[in-house]
């Protein structure tokens, strides 16, 4: 059992900058990587075209990344539904004339609709779960119209770019602490004083959204750029890749980075039925029997477990997972090819586990060799800095203050 060598480097650190800076994102989602993480690592090892895999894409950074680094073609895999509707968005070329003819449309249809008071309460409210706990009745008509008349645009890539401020408007419009990526609801005092404008905040949206997919991402989408997202795990396509270029989660959902509580609401309004369980899908969603022993995680859950016997098991199940995803991802890389996975390492009851070293570990286990693992200062990913891993109030670790960029190659 090897440890592989970790290089401190502060080029990767972008101190000061975050998602933002060069990539408005469309939409909010949680613990995104940096794309000028990915464009700085493609770059330095001069991959410059191929195909690209992120099997985790999450909101697309990686595409981001590949795209400003001359790749056209990339593939992406993600069981989100809100994570896909993201990435299509961003990355699927589009009439903005088309667009902004269909915002008159869309705005004139629910004016004329809202003219009328009975109009109001006639339309089926949406299967979401106990709806009166996180909307207002009013707020609820209001989304509901707001729906019924995106949903009636007939163009599917239009209709997915209309729906996406309509799941950011969802969000703030509901009941939910907004600067919480778990499903918190306000304060009883906030409530009373909580009264938006459904409308007047979706067309706001829907204008800010205009503006940066003209000017951020249709100029990076040429008519050669192919990026094809997949709802659904990651399938095997053998030898089939140049480079995997990905974020991983930190862990199982249920306890790190809450992808399906933070997308509950906004899945449920679209039509998701199985909204509420997806944390339970995704990597570790399923509890382990089973303590992990094998390589060099063994001593750390062994560690965790003499503490909690269940935490050690959901521990478990995250790298048993994340082993049998690298099993098949190492296979669909071609000779040659790198794999670069952009971690942070967790702390479970004061432990803090390798994450990195597992990574660099099951890719040499699978025919790649490990060629170099960067640190970099963690400055902006919106996550949680610190936990309280005892569950004691006042008592708490710095859960990351660095991410670890791992490059292997076949």
């Amino acid at each position: 059992m090897m440890n592989y060598p970790i290089v401190r480097n502060e080029k990767y650190d972008f101190l000061g900058q975050s998602y933002a800076t060069n990539y408005p994102n469309l939409h909010k989602y949680p613990a995104t990587m940096l794309p000028q993480i990915g464009i700085e690592i493609l770059k330095e090892f001069n991959i410059s075209e191929g195909r690209l895999l992120d099997p985790y894409c999450g909101s697309g950074s990686s595409f981001a990344s590949a795209l400003e680094c001359g790749i056209s073609e990339m593939v992406g895999f993600d069981l989100n539904p809100l994570a896909i509707l993201i990435s299509k968005v961003k990355f699927t070329k589009i009439s903005i004339d088309l667009v902004l003819e269909t915002k008159i449309k869309l705005r004139n249809e629910i004016f004329e609709f809202i003219k009328k008071e009975e109009n109001l309460h006639i339309l089926p409210l949406p299967n979401v779960t106990n709806p009166t706990f996180w909307f207002s009745e009013d707020i609820l008509h209001n989304l509901n119209i707001l729906k019924y008349f995106i949903y009636k645009i007939e163009n599917l890539t239009i209709r997915n770019f209309f729906t996406l401020p309509f799941s950011e408007t969802v969000r703030e419009c509901s009941f939910t602490r907004n600067n919480e990526f778990k499903l918190f609801k306000m304060k009883a005092e906030d409530i009373l004083k909580f009264n938006p404008n459904v409308f007047g905040v979706y067309f706001k949206k829907l204008n800010d959204m205009i503006d940066i997919y003209k000017y951020v991402y249709l100029p990076k989408l040429t008519n050669d750029t192919n990026v094809n997202i997949n709802y659904s795990k990651f399938e095997v396509s053998e030898n089939s890749f140049d480079v995997v270029l990905t974020s991983p989660p930190y862990g199982d959902s249920r306890t790190t980075v809450a992808y399906g509580q933070f997308s509950t609401l906004s899945n449920e309004w679209t039509g998701i039925d199985y909204a509420r369980k997806i944390d339970g899908l995704l990597m570790g969603g399923i509890k382990s029997k089973n303590i992990y022993k094998s390589g060099l995680m063994h001593d750390y859950i062994a560690e965790i477990e003499k503490e909690d016997k269940k935490r050690a098991l959901e521990v478990s199940s995250f790298y048993v997972d994340l082993e049998n995803s690298i099993q098949k991802i190492a296979s669909t890389i071609k000779k040659g090819g790198k794999s670069i996975y952009v971690v942070g390492n967790r702390t479970v009851k004061g432990i803090q586990l390798p994450t990195d070293q597992f990574i660099a570990e099951k890719f040499e286990e699978n025919g790649l060799k490990h060629i170099v693992t960067y640190q970099r200062a963690l400055s902006s990913k919106s996550m949680p800095s610190k936990n309280s891993p005892t569950n004691k109030t006042g008592k708490t670790l710095n859960t990351m203050l660095f991410e670890y960029i791992v490059v292997c190659e076949k």
